[in-house]
């Protein structure tokens, strides 16, 4: 049997920023179809991925995807500290799917009734509020964002079935189609989806929330 070929991203960076750059925050056991997916189609649509972690004071970390077959297929490797960036650089925050979140709320050191310090968390309380970027989640990723209830508290969301208690005791309002979770859910700047079966659908609909005008453009746009 013939060991399918290990594929790896130099410098984290896919594409040109024609039109602005995504942040994906990624770690080990990232899911591999929402990272195919996301460098084929957000370059085509003229944006520019760029791939985030905490790398522990390493200039570079690679990260390998799920083993679905048994073998790690997918590897990236990173050089983009997430300590390092400002959200306000980037027109859209996406946490890619499957285990990689969960290792990136992990904190060395804690203290009773301290919020989440992990720099990817500390990241996404700045890059929720920062004005006009979209933040996207799909299947696990929303694990990420329970790290700190503040984050998903009265937010309209949709995840994997596996992770429905952990997000609600977060205190997000899961939205649900008949026995299942629903496949995407859109709640002011938070795009959420169910798992990577809808990726398609979940890429056209952050690109295109993405471009959305804002009044003043709107506007600029008659003159």
């Amino acid at each position: 049997m013939k060991s399918p070929t290990v594929k790896a991203v130099v410098n984290s960076k896919i594409g040109e920023s024609i039109k602005g750059k995504i942040a994906v925050l990624i770690e080990e056991h990232f899911d591999q179809t929402e990272f195919r997916k996301f460098n084929e189609y957000f370059p085509q649509k003229g944006y520019q991925v760029e791939y985030v972690s905490h790398l522990w004071g390493n200039p570079q970390l690679t990260f390998g995807s799920n083993p679905d077959t048994g073998i790690v297929e997918d590897h990236v490797i990173v050089t983009t500290e997430v300590n390092d960036i400002h959200p306000a650089d980037y027109k859209g925050v996406i946490c890619i799917g499957a285990y990689a979140m969960d290792r990136l709320r992990y904190q060395v050191s804690v203290k009773k009734g301290q919020k989440n310090q992990a720099p990817a968390v500390v990241f996404l309380r700045k890059a929720m509020d920062t004005e006009n970027l979209k933040i996207g989640t799909i299947c696990h990723s929303l694990w990420l964002l329970c790290a700190d209830p503040s984050l998903l508290k009265n937010r309209q969301v949709t995840c994997a079935h596996n992770i429905i208690c952990d997000v609600e005791n977060a205190g997000a309002e899961i939205i649900y189609e008949g026995d299942s979770t629903a496949e995407l859910v859109i709640d002011g700047n938070l795009i959420t989806g169910k798992h990577p079966g809808m990726v398609d659908q979940f890429m056209e609909v952050f690109v295109a929330e993405m471009e959305k005008q804002t009044p003043r453009q709107a506007i600029v746009a008659q003159i």
